[in-house]
């Protein structure tokens, strides 16, 4: 017979062994490190409503703690960083995060390969560069997430620019891509950490950045000391990603990896109509910055070099060869499409 006193001891004994066994079955919080190539402005709107939406609805399973530019490592180290675990997650083009992969040259802005922020989705999701960076991300430790547009890269400066001519001796913050390509017009690039650049403008250190689009000129705080945009651009949208340690990746339950696929969709989706109605809205209302332009028979020279520095890169692998391949297919594509696809030479 079971007494009540014999109840009550057996009953302690199953809680307390209850007890000690529970933080064995409790899964503890995944805890993950990101770090942006965008400053603490920029980062309001490029990333940060992305991921507070994620942890938001991650609740207690996981929360990415968000860095801005050169806050845990410089941003020229971010590959490097990820690829060995001091960080679980980058959000960064190739180029800037000096990737060590045959795509890198292709992160940023390349010359001329998009016109409109809505071809660098359409390039990767129905021309197979998502399939290349995956595979060429994956032999290295990494993975790729997502791939998403940005601003156009237009110049602005502390002095107009209204000719080739003038963008001789030019000291320019930019990509280094962009920064290889444009110093046949006499640009010289400089590299400095993000948060300096505004400084430097200020001093003269700078001439002016070929950075971004207008909307960035005036968030971060560029649109004071650089008074002149130029309209001329020479890429439709920067191509930026969000990469993840490998490792770090495939411990996070399935479910998890695709809440973190749709939260980066939807900045992708905010970054389409933030940039391309600032590009628009602060041409016309903003009241810092001159437009100026190069006329468009000059500007073709520009054009007419992207297309054999397109060539040059080929040259240099079988992978950068395909992916120039699918630039020139996809343009091709483009321009027989007609308008809207197209208004002009491509």
């Amino acid at each position: 017979m079971t007494t009540r006193r014999k109840f009550l001891a057996s009953a302690g004994v199953g809680a307390a062994a209850a007890g000690l066994a529970a933080p064995a079955l409790a899964q503890s919080k995944i805890r993950w490190r990101m770090q942006t190539y965008a400053g603490v402005a920029l980062a309001d709107h490029v990333i940060r409503p992305a991921i507070e939406s994620f942890n938001k609805i991650a609740g207690d399973e996981m929360e990415i703690e968000l860095y801005t530019a050169d806050q845990l490592v410089p941003t020229g180290e971010l590959f490097r960083a990820m690829q060995q675990g001091t960080i679980d997650a980058v959000q960064s083009d190739d180029d800037s995060m000096a990737s060590p992969t045959e795509v890198t040259v292709f992160g940023g802005y390349f010359p001329f390969a998009s016109r409109y922020s809505l071809d660098v989705p359409v390039l990767f999701n129905q021309y197979g560069l998502n399939e290349i960076w995956g595979a060429e991300y994956e032999k290295v430790g990494v993975k790729h997430i997502s791939a998403g547009s940005w601003d156009p890269c237009n110049f602005a400066t502390i002095s107009p620019i209204k000719s080739l001519d003038d963008l001789k001796g030019k000291r320019v913050f930019t990509f280094p891509t962009a920064g290889r390509f444009l110093a046949q017009f006499g640009v010289v690039p400089v590299t400095l950490p993000y948060e300096d650049v505004e400084v430097a403008m200020q001093t003269g250190e700078l001439d002016g950045v070929a950075w971004s689009g207008i909307t960035e000129d005036y968030t971060v705080g560029w649109a004071g000391p650089a008074k002149y945009f130029l309209t001329n651009n020479i890429s439709g949208a920067w191509i930026g990603h969000f990469f993840a340690n490998m490792d770090r990746w495939n411990e996070v339950p399935e479910r998890l990896q695709e809440l973190l696929r749709v939260c980066m969709e939807q900045s992708h989706y905010y970054r389409q109509w933030w940039y391309w109605g600032g590009e628009a809205r602060l041409r016309v209302e903003g009241t810092k910055m001159e437009l100026t332009s190069i006329p468009d028979e000059d500007w073709d020279q520009v054009e007419t070099a992207a297309r054999t520095f397109w060539d040059e890169i080929a040259e240099e692998s079988e992978t950068k060869a395909k992916i120039v391949d699918i630039f020139k297919k996809y343009n091709e594509d483009m321009q027989k499409a007609g308008r809207p696809y197209r208004y002009t030479r491509a």
